[in-house]
Parts: structure tokens; sequence; C-alpha cells
């Protein structure tokens, strides 16, 4: 099996059995949207239809503007459209975190290069909202309460387990995210011994956010970390 059949078999077969605290709703876009699985099927045939060994990258969990929508981790429609050749029927999102990886993609040498020796998920595989009191659903972490944290944890442990099994490297792994996400990933690293270390970097929506004057400096920081582990297509 190729990269591609496995990163599909898990997206079409992904499902939380646990309880999760009241007012928080878990997303599965492979579930609910058939544009979503289409999308990200034909993105994962396009980049990853092979058996070369790439590096993970995990991000917090999906927003439901990038792999909400589309399924496809850290890609909006509009970068799945204009960046990667693939078409989105539905709404064409803009997604800040988004323009930052694929502004970092273009300075790394294109998704192709990319792709190749690296693969974007998610520590928590499925995104996550909570229910305002206006009644308006908005992103929220894996991490933002403890009781949320220990209900996902079985499906935390399980997601980090079959991204191993895929086949992908094990001897460095990267971390979006230099606060909650790196300590809990640390953390349970420590415990379990998944990887042999793991490289943290400020997560896009951070940069975009607070940093956004320094998106270069961000960028030059991203290509310098993931250059110590490139392979070249």
């Amino acid at each position: 099996m190729t990269f591609a059949d496995k990163i599909i078999h898990f997206n079409t077969h992904i499902e939380f059995h646990g309880t999760l605290p009241g007012g928080i709703r878990m997303m599965n876009p492979y579930r609910e949207s058939e544009t979503a699985l289409a999308a990200s099927t034909a993105f994962y045939r396009k980049y990853y239809d092979d058996r070369n060994p790439r590096h993970l990258i995990l991000g917090i969990n999906p927003g439901r503007f990038g792999s909400g929508t589309t399924g496809v981790s850290f890609t909006d429609p509009k970068r799945l459209a204009g960046k990667c050749g693939i078409p989105f029927p539905g709404p064409v999102t803009h997604e800040p975190s988004s323009e930052f990886i694929y502004d970092m993609i273009d300075a790394y040498g294109g998704p192709e290069q990319f792709y190749h020796g690296f693969y974007i998920h998610s520590v928590c595989p499925l995104g996550l909202t909570i229910k305002g009191l206006n009644g308006k659903e908005t992103n929220y972490n894996y991490y933002d309460s403890k009781e949320l944290q220990n209900a996902l944890m079985p499906f935390i442990l399980d997601n980090i387990h079959q991204l191993i099994s895929m086949g992908f490297e094990t001897d460095v792994c990267f971390c979006f995210g230099t606060g909650k996400n790196e300590s809990f990933l640390r953390k349970l690293n420590a415990q379990h011994g998944f990887f042999g270390s793991i490289v943290a970097l400020e997560h896009p929506r951070f940069i975009m956010q607070y940093k956004s004057k320094s998106k270069q400096d961000y960028i030059a920081k991203y290509l310098e970390a993931f250059s110590s582990v490139r392979k070249e297509p």
C-alpha cells in the first residue's frame, strides 16, 4: 500500500467512540462532507501515492475553515485550488494558518517537494467546536479543558499509534505550537517513546495573528528546521 492508500483508509475509518463534555462538538469532514472526502482523496492521490519515507508534523486539531472544510491539514479551499491545482466546488474560504503554510511551502520549493518529505497531521485528528452563549460555534482545542483532554486521550494515543504504523519516520517529529501543544506532546512522548526527538515551531495561527510583520523570519525558521531531515525527490 502507498501512503495515499493508508491515509485515505485512516480518514474514511476514523471514529471517536468516547463522550465529549457538554457543548463541545467533534467535526468529521470525511463523513459529514462528500466534497471534503473527494477533495482530500484527490490531494493524497496526487502527493502521497508512493512509499517514500516522510516525517510527521503534528498540529493541534483541525479548524473549521481549513482541514475542517477540505479534509487536508492546514489547507483551505483557496490554497487547495490555487496552490495544489485540486478543484473545490464548495465555498472558497480563507484561513490565515493555511496562508502561512503555503507561503512557507512555496519558499521550500513547492507542494510536490514539500509533501515528498513531510505529512502534516494533528495530535487530535478531528476538529472540535464549542457553542457560545450566543449559540455560535467557534474552534476549540483538545487541551482547552482537562475534562476534554482526558476524554480524548485514548483517541489521541490511537491516532499516534496508527500514524507510526503507517511507516512514517520516528527519529524526529515536528510540532506546530510552542506552548500547550508542545508541552502535551513532549509529555506524551516521554511516557510512550513515540519519537526520538520533537522539534517545536511557533504555530502558524500565532504567527499570523500576533507576528505577521515577522512572517518571513518565521518562514526562514521553519525551513532551517525542515532542512535537517530534507529528502530530495
